[in-house]
């Protein structure tokens, strides 16, 4: 089985048209139950403690997994990817380096794009013919994602793990397809949900493993998770270049924030959570996330994979109970009053 892992999401199109295997590496280790253990074993290896949770539990989810090709995303991502790879060379994988330009310029990227397909040997012809079989399921999920916010019929939680894991298609894009499809069978035929607050999730996908349920279990509920929307490539752009330059994460705050400012409106959401992960350069983003959104602002920050912890619970429920004290949510839309003054909500 030839098995590519990635850092980070990249254009899937060309490992499908390659036929490998694609294997996002973040979510091999959010998902395994030995997570702790490789960040553990990426610590005994020399990985210093206050490097970002993430990186070392891809390291160790490499070296687990036995990969031995992967596609390290070197600017546009993370900035310690440039020391992984170097790391992991020494382990016997072959790193291949992929970069998004941060000015966005359509030139540079398709140059990029191309050198990944001439690593890959494949040509534009095949590459399209897998963007179009994958398009194909991403629109399925931009339905799930519907369902999310227009009907109310799917969890925050549902959501972010349909949309998380468009990232690689879980390495089997048929038999994920048929999962999609299966979902949406059951989701389009249920009761819309009543959850009070309508929540935007944005950041990086959370390392905790219960917050989606515990939100819910408080009256609110995710109807926008800005990075895993990102995953699935929500435009419908026909063009593969185009996609990629429109796809937000990998470029600057500014280009981000237009796309989560449109869909905070669009989706009515009453507040918004920002994780951030520790020990990680997008926790600066932080400041600009709060000067530009009008809508009120809980910043958590995580760092290894755990159930939420005493101290952020007790912050979540805070934040929610004063949303609900200062007339936020439901309520406040049957009545028919849409505005409020963010000047004067709390923000934590």
């Amino acid at each position: 089985m030839n098995r590519t892992g990635f850092t980070t999401t990249i254009p899937l199109e060309i490992l499908v048209a390659a036929h490998r295997t694609p294997v996002d590496l973040n979510n091999i280790f959010i998902t395994s139950d030995r997570s702790h253990r490789m960040m553990e074993e990426a610590e005994l290896a020399g990985f210093p403690r206050n490097v970002c949770g993430w990186i070392k539990g891809i390291y160790g989810a490499v070296v687990e997994s036995g990969i031995r090709e992967m596609v390290a995303v070197t600017e546009g991502d993370c900035s310690y990817t440039k020391a992984l790879m170097e790391v992991l060379s020494l382990e016997g994988v072959d790193a291949v380096p992929f970069a998004y330009p941060h000015d966005r310029d359509g030139t540079t990227l398709r140059h990029e794009i191309e050198k990944l397909m001439g690593h890959f040997g494949v040509e534009w012809p095949a590459v399209v013919a897998a963007k179009e079989r994958l398009d194909r399921i991403r629109h399925k999920v931009r339905e799930i994602d519907r369902l999310t916010w227009e009907e109310d019929r799917v969890t925050g939680g549902e959501n972010h793990y349909f949309q998380v894991c468009t990232s690689d298609m879980n390495g089997d894009p048929d038999t994920f397809e048929t999962e999609v499809d299966e979902f949406l069978l059951t989701a389009a035929s249920r009761e819309p949900r009543k959850e009070r607050l309508r929540l935007a999730y944005i950041g990086v996908p959370p390392i905790f493993d219960d917050i989606y349920p515990f939100l819910e279990s408080h009256g609110a509920r995710v109807v926008f998770n800005e990075t895993q929307r990102q995953f699935a490539m929500p435009y419908g752009i026909t063009d593969l270049v185009e996609q990629y330059r429109a796809y937000t994460y990998p470029y600057d705050i500014f280009h981000r924030l237009a796309d989560i400012l449109l869909e905070v409106e669009r989706r009515r959401v009453d507040a918004v959570v920002h994780y951030v992960q520790s020990f990680c350069f997008r926790q600066i983003e932080d400041m600009i996330i709060r000067k530009k959104l009008t809508v009120p602002v809980l910043t958590l920050e995580g760092d290894k994979p755990s159930p939420l912890d005493a101290r952020t619970r007790i912050r979540i429920e805070g934040f929610l109970e004063m949303l609900e004290d200062r007339g936020v949510g439901l309520g406040m839309r049957d009545s028919g009053s849409g505005t409020r003054n963010p000047g004067e909500m709390g923000r934590q």
